[in-house]
Order: structure tokens, then sequence, then C-alpha cells
């Protein structure tokens, strides 16, 4: 039996898991104009024109009007597959904002997670032989990776945005000192990628850094992957008060609920989960739209333990599947 069996999904209208109408409004177009960005650097690099077809098709349905239900679906059997070196130009396409628009060794970074094999997931179409990546999720240990540029360029980045003296002091450690016991959870994907597949994508992850510490084939590598914490790098829309006040003479009773629109749903759970937490400024081009006049592209970073995975794991089966 493969270790990581294929998953088969449909690929689902974009319904943002977001509560209010409005928050629902607002990451409808979110993910329009997202999906529209994904797609230009899909064009600009990734091999194949069956692949760009798909996401051009992918796309138009994200762009239908918010006031105009798509009742369709586009048919797509996902799988989950082991990283290899053919998912490069796919993955580099995901990464392409990691860190930002901070020129750093982004094609030696997706080297070091295709590389790592027995830990991360891609996901592609079936039978796809165009080979396009629609999300890879890994996690790399930053104390066994340290000496790459990438992981040195990474670290820079995040000592030189953190701007919490409260915060700084905690980060030094996660980078230096306690960096063998930390995992940069990496997670991207096409953004109306169906929710349904984040559970088990998790599951995967998380199963197979478990099954890394009994089965890699050297004591240091099975130390490598007994993570105490794990760090994410991720975006979202925060609510700029000061701009709403302008625009509006009192405020809404629904600000505070509202204050953050989540572009990935399980990063909401990981915020509520981080024991600390700390935002940065993005120089990444915002959304020019009517519903995100007051919203504000905001790179967000998070320390999370790793004793706290589990309850992670339940509250994201919970929010997707709705147990």
């Amino acid at each position: 039996m493969p270790r990581k069996p294929a998953r088969h999904h449909r690929l689902l209208p974009v319904r943002p898991l977001t509560f209010s109408p409005f928050a629902r409004s607002v990451a409808r177009v979110a993910t329009a104009y997202l999906v529209k960005h994904y797609m230009h650097n899909a064009v600009q690099q990734s091999a194949g024109d069956e692949f760009k077809e798909k996401l051009k098709i992918i796309g138009r349905r994200s762009e239908s009007s918010e006031d105009e239900e798509f009742d369709g679906v586009v048919q797509a059997d996902f799988a989950f597959f082991d990283p290899k070196p053919d998912d490069f130009h796919g993955v580099k396409t995901l990464l392409q904002s990691y860190l930002d628009n901070k020129q750093w060794d982004l094609s030696g970074f997706v080297d070091l997670i295709l590389g790592q094999t027995t830990v991360g997931t891609v996901v592609k179409l079936e039978d796809d032989e165009d080979n396009g990546v629609f999300s890879i999720i890994t996690a790399l240990n930053l104390g066994r990776y340290k000496d790459h540029k990438c992981i040195t360029e990474l670290k820079e980045f995040l000592l030189n945005i953190c701007h919490e003296k409260d915060k700084i002091g905690n980060l030094r450690s996660l980078l230096g000192d306690e960096a063998q016991k930390v995992g940069l959870l990496v997670s991207q994907c096409v953004v109306n990628l169906p929710p349904e597949l984040l559970p088990p994508l998790y599951d995967a992850l998380f199963d197979e850094i478990s099954w890394a510490t009994e089965d890699e084939p050297t004591e240091e590598l099975r130390n490598s992957f007994r993570f105490k914490f794990y760090l994410v790098v991720s975006k979202f829309y925060k609510l700029n008060l000061q701009q709403k006040n302008a625009n509006q003479k009192r405020s809404s009773s629904t600000d505070k609920d509202e204050a953050f629109l989540y572009i990935k749903p399980e990063d909401e759970i990981l915020h509520k989960l981080s024991m600390w937490s700390f935002l940065f400024p993005l120089q990444t081009q915002q959304v020019a739209t009517h519903e995100l006049k007051n919203y504000q592209l905001t790179g967000i970073v998070m320390a999370v333990k790793a004793e706290d995975i589990s309850s992670f794991r339940q509250q994201l089966h919970a929010l997707i599947n709705g147990s």
C-alpha cells in the first residue's frame, strides 16, 4: 500500500469559510483577485498549456459576480504525492510571495522542500501529464538547514520585520538556540482549492512527522523531526479602523468580529493557538476594491507549540467538516 494513497475530491465553487455576510463578500472579492495574481505567475512560470487552461477555467468560476451563485462544479480528481524535482516550477510559483517581495534564494528554498521526500506533500490532479501543483505542505527543521543560504536569508527577513520588543527575544531564541527544535511550517495552495482537502493534508503532514521520528535511517535525522515548536509565516486582511472611521461616522458593532479576514482557514486556528505572534506590513500590491477599502493585506508570524497540534487538527476537522 502506498504511503500516500490518492484522495479524490471535486473542485467545488468558491465558498469562503467566513461567517458574516460582509466577510463572505470581502473574502470572495479577495479570492478572485488572488486567483488572477496566481494565474499571472503560473502563465509566466509553469510549463504546459493544459495546466494554464485549467487555471483559467478555475479563475473564471472564481470571478463570477458576488451577487450571482455559480451552481456548477469543475470536476477534478486531486491526489497527494511525495515531492519530487519535477515539481520545482509549480512549487516555486506557489511560494513566489512567501517572503513578500524580498529578493532571496527562493530556488534554494524550493530545492530543500523537494529534497525532503519523507515529510511533505504536493497536491496535483490525478493522471495529469502537465504536472501542475495545486498545493504544497511541509515542515523544515531550522537547525538542520541553518547553513543553507535560503534559511539564513529567511531568518534575516524575520528578524528585520519584527519590531515588537516583547517578541523579538522569543523570535531570536527560536531562530538561534532553539532552532533544532523548530519546524518551519510551510503551506501554500491555489486560493480556491477545495477546503475539504485541508484536514487530510495536515493529517498527512503531522503523521509523517511522527513516522519520521521512528523510521528515518539515522538518529540525527529522527531527532530532526522531534519538533517542540512550529513557526508559521502567512498573510491575511486586517481591518484598518482609522481608515474605516474616516469613511463612516460611527464604528460598527461587528468591527471586532471582522478585524481579521483569514485567506487560509487554518490560519485562524493557528493564530488562536499561538503562544505569540506579530504582524508586519507588506509591500505586496494591495487589492483595490470597494469591499476591501478598509482592509490592509498584512503579514503575520506565529509560533505554535507542537503539543497544541492535536488540538489544531481537531479544530480544523470541526471547521471544515462541521463536526
